[in-house]
């Protein structure tokens, strides 16, 4: 009787250590897993968070910051993408602009991943799957999934009410975590905290005019399609709204940053710096509560008949067919938003312009696909390739 009871335990013990050994693997190829950027020509330097605040030195989250342009007499954009990671289409248009845009006016301050520990994990519970991959003329890229929230690792334990600073407004006690709802940051605080202190010392040193935070939203989130936009910048997002209506190929609307909710990019800059902030959202499916399947197709192809079914039920605020919201739709979406955006800024304000070229509009990116626009690592100079 003993024999068998042991050689059970030996069989559980030994199951138990495949999948633990194995899971660490994979936890660990996930979070240390490279992402290469390839330097266009139109960046001239790289700079990291540190540079600006060196409280977040060693940290993860010193993320890099590409700048393309010199012309100091025009004015400043900073584009952040990765704030929450688990929305791909603001990294990946902000990798399109980094190895491909040329900058001939004013200067454009770029962070892929605003919040590099959320890019090593995913959410707890949500069975995401831990990388995607694009698929370019040279091959695949891939790149981590994320989440939305800062690594556990990295930032511990959550407390069980988040007090926001500066407004003491009580928030969820994850969002601690959350880099859209602990900005403007402060320089004692957490980790996540850190990280939107150093981004407003860069908008305050940089005298930087213009800030664009990327994302995606669930569609059965009411603020979606549109530009969120802090009320010193509602001229340009109505106008940037209309202009891409007219000539995009598609709509996108205008909501307007509520006072009463704090620590959100839109509402933080605009107050406690000189910048006007702006905040994208496009639709992905993968967020939604009643999808299927949570994998990779869905990821990037948008397309899941349970959320269908939420819209014909009137459950959604956006449209949802059987042409899905492919990866490049969202992609695509975002960079004719920036390039309108700058167009806008430019017109109203011609003694400090942004100009921008060589970036794919929306039915380019329709066209090409995003991987089009993606270089080649193993074919360009070790010194303009770095590593997310």
């Amino acid at each position: 009787m003993k024999p068998a009871i042991n050689l059970r335990k030996l069989i559980f013990a030994t199951l138990f250590l495949i999948l633990f050994i194995s899971s660490g693997i994979s936890f660990y190829r996930s979070r240390h897993l490279k992402e290469p950027v390839v330097l266009g020509d139109g960046v001239f330097e790289v700079k990291k968070l540190s540079d600006y605040f060196p409280g977040i030195k060693g940290s993860i989250n010193d993320a890099k910051v590409y700048v393309l342009g010199q012309d100091n007499a025009g004015g400043s954009v900073l584009i952040l993408g990765g704030s929450h990671p688990e929305e791909p289409a603001g990294r990946l248009a902000v990798w399109i602009i980094i190895e491909n845009a040329q900058v001939g006016r004013g200067r454009v301050y770029v962070i892929p991943t605003a919040n590099p520990s959320a890019s090593t994990a995913t959410r707890l519970g949500g069975a995401y799957p831990p990388d995607y991959t694009i698929k370019t003329p040279w091959g695949e890229q891939k790149f981590r999934q994320g989440d939305r929230w800062s690594n556990p690792l990295d930032q511990w334990p959550d407390p069980e009410v988040y007090i926001h600073y500066p407004s003491r407004q009580q928030l969820a006690y994850m969002d601690i975590r959350n880099q859209n709802r602990t900005w403007p940051g402060r320089a004692n605080g957490t980790m996540t905290e850190k990280t939107c202190y150093a981004m407003t010392q860069l908008i305050l040193k940089e005298k930087i005019d213009l800030v664009i935070d990327l994302h995606e939203a669930e569609l059965q989130y009411p603020v979606i399609s549109t530009i969120v936009a802090h009320q010193k910048g509602q001229d340009i997002a109505a106008m940037a709204s209309m202009m891409i209506s007219g000539e995009e190929g598609f709509n996108i609307g205008v909501e307007y940053s509520p006072e009463a909710l704090r620590g959100l990019s839109h509402r933080e800059i605009g107050d406690h710096t000189q910048a006007i902030p702006l905040l994208l959202e496009t639709p992905e499916p993968f967020l939604d509560a009643t999808r299927g399947k949570t994998d990779r197709k869905l990821l990037l192809t948008g397309k899941d008949e349970f959320v269908m079914k939420a819209g014909k039920h009137g459950l959604l605020f956006e449209k949802l067919d059987e042409n899905g919201w492919p990866i490049d739709v969202r992609v695509g979406r975002h960079l004719s938003s920036i390039i309108q955006i700058l167009k806008v800024w430019t017109e109203l304000h011609p003694d400090r312009p942004i100009t921008m070229d060589n970036v794919p509009h929306f039915s380019e990116v329709i066209k090409n696909s995003t991987g089009f626009y993606l270089k080649d690592p193993s074919k360009a100079p070790a010194d303009r390739v770095f590593y997310e």
